[in-house]
């Protein structure tokens, strides 16, 4: 057995399918069936169940997974021990939700300091990252916190103030109930804070629109199609040159924290310690 079928086979299960699995790995067809047939002979059972639309793990196939993860971590970790400390380089792979104010600096300070390092940024909402992370396909995650789960380490980044955004400046709670919502897919942070003021307020809003990025919901508030929850700093030019207009939210769900979490389990690279040292010291330097 080598150490690529198991990524080979780790790939097919996140895809369900062999054809993207080896668009993804650069491989053709014929060899990534023939891998798992292969890996399926030496263990002397399916992995898969097989139908038209792809393939799912079957129980065994489900085993192997968690221990392949496992038997990478660790050969990833030999690897990395051998590494110069002094020197990271290799890829870096991090997600974000998408307004975090501090994080152009993070990004320039290490870049300045590591330019052998190929950070590679995903984007998406909070519980997508968090899941993410603990299936070992990031390396770390900006996130809404805090983050209780026993295989989670945070670190506190920053905190912020969440604001309404409208295109008027008159705005009352009562136009929640008569104009569209403007807001990320379930799992954001941003939302289920305004979901629960909304909750204990008993306000139904009148629709709610989901978007993936956060240029369509702010171009879209300030056309004046709906309202959006954000946090202050992300859209405060905007405010000042009068393209929004921005709304108070009350206590205790105006307040915002913004993580980086990383799975405590997991092996730190040089890369990933070089850079959560960097988020530490733009958090002293800020303070």
């Amino acid at each position: 057995m080598e150490f690529n079928d198991l990524k080979i086979f780790q790939t097919v299960a996140a895809h369900g399918s062999v054809s993207k699995a080896a668009l993804e790995l650069n491989y053709v067809q014929s060899n990534v069936t023939a891998r798992i047939k292969l890996l399926e002979k030496e263990l002397r059972t399916a992995l898969f169940y097989r139908h038209k639309r792809g393939m799912i793990l079957n129980p065994e196939g489900k085993r192997l997974l968690e221990h392949s993860r496992e038997i990478l971590s660790r050969v990833e970790e030999m690897i990395h021990t051998f590494e110069d400390k002094s020197n990271p380089s290799g890829v870096l792979e991090i997600g974000m939700v998408e307004t975090i104010n501090a994080l152009p600096d993070i990004l320039s300070s290490y870049y300045s300091k590591y330019p052998n390092v190929e950070l590679s940024l995903k984007a998406g909402v909070t519980d997508h990252l968090l899941q993410q992370v603990i299936d070992m396909k990031l390396d770390g995650a900006f996130v809404t916190g805090p983050i209780r789960h026993p295989l989670i380490e945070q670190v506190e980044v920053i905190q912020e103030k969440l604001v309404l955004v409208t295109k008027e400046e008159a705005f009352s709670i009562e136009e929640i109930t008569k104009r569209p919502l403007l807001l990320y897919n379930k799992g954001c942070g941003y939302r289920e804070r305004l979901e629960s003021w909304m909750k204990a307020e008993g306000i139904i809003p009148k629709q709610i629109m989901e978007f993936g990025t956060f240029g369509t919901i702010i171009g879209s508030v300030a056309a004046g199609i709906g309202i959006t929850i954000i946090p202050e700093s992300s859209i405060s030019d905007l405010v000042a040159n009068g393209t929004v207009f921005s709304h108070r939210v009350p206590e205790p769900y105006h307040e915002i924290t913004t993580i980086f979490i990383r799975r405590k389990d997991s092996y730190i690279s040089s890369t990933l310690q070089c850079f959560m040292d960097e988020i530490v010291a733009r958090k002293r330097l800020n303070h």
